[in-house]
């Protein structure tokens, strides 16, 4: 009985001791990850002179708030955030929809070659995007699209071969025997994917949201190609005027930085929990 009891003291300690080094390389790597985040924080709160001096300093010294307004009169930010957002919300309508669309398709409709379609399907996805660069300029150059929103908001709405294959294996795990059912009541494909299918799988379609939010909000490739006009710039467009030729205001870069961080970190944190559900590509693929 002692020995016993002597063994469960033992294995807790163990256990203990176990969680006290994973709890270290965690709180290590998180202050690795962070860095650089607090070093952009801190910077945005510094005065030139302090950015300049040498070896600089971790904290600022005085805190200038006053970068966050003077660096978003400095550009037409007002403008540039309204743009970012318009295009950020299409191109996630768009993948949301679509996407969701092809996949309800490849889970749940049987043809003839579905297989082998899919499969074509997901072997775009080990085409570099690079590499479509020139021929989409040419193309959307053709159609006179340059200098417009639509090279950015109409590729969504296009499909993309990742975001079929989260959202189809979400949509594995619906019974059939729903399906089946909807069909006996008279409803078309259209109205089972729209009213039936689409609510079950809502953590893969935040999700796939999420992505092509953060995507879209943050591409600076893009807009550099194809805008040119700064009225239709977008934020991180706008980011580089800080950028000159002798000097870069980098308090200011830093502030307006962070202020185009703010939305997605929001984001995440508000869909997390939905986030890592639809995340799961362990779903089941039951038919």
């Amino acid at each position: 009985m002692r020995d016993s009891r002597e063994l469960k003291i033992y294995r807790k300690k163990e256990w203990n001791s176990k969680n006290l080094v994973v709890f270290l390389i965690l709180l290590l790597g998180s202050f690795v990850l962070l860095t650089p985040l607090w070093w952009m924080i801190s910077t945005s709160l510094k005065s030139t002179q302090e950015i300049l001096q040498f070896p600089p300093s971790f904290f600022p010294k005085q805190f200038h708030f006053s970068n966050y307004i003077e660096a978003w009169k400095t550009g037409d930010f007002t403008r540039w955030s309204m743009n970012t957002l318009l295009i950020a919300v299409a191109s996630t309508v768009g993948n949301v929809l679509i996407n969701s669309f092809v996949a309800y398709g490849f889970a749940k409709v049987r043809f003839k070659g579905r297989n082998a379609l899919f499969v074509l399907v997901l072997s775009t996805m080990i085409i570099p995007g690079f590499v479509t660069l020139i021929p989409q300029y040419i193309l959307f150059s053709k159609l006179g699209w340059v200098n417009t929103y639509l090279p950015l908001i109409v590729p969504a709405f296009l499909g993309s071969a990742f975001n079929i294959f989260l959202i189809r294996q979400f949509m594995m795990t619906v019974p059939n025997e729903i399906i089946e059912a909807a069909f006996m009541d008279g409803a078309s494909h259209f109205r089972i994917w729209w009213s039936i299918v689409m609510p079950l799988v809502k953590p893969a379609l935040l999700t796939v949201g999420i992505f092509s939010f953060t995507g879209a909000w943050n591409d600076l490739l893009t807009p550099l190609l194809y805008l040119s006009d700064e009225k239709l710039y977008t934020l991180q467009l706008g980011l580089q005027t800080f950028k000159g030729s002798v000097q870069t205001q980098w308090n200011y870069l830093m502030a307006m930085s962070v202020m185009v961080l703010i939305p997605i970190i929001l984001i995440f944190f508000l869909f997390q929990s939905y986030f890592i559900k639809g995340a799961n590509l362990s779903a089941g693929m039951k038919e």
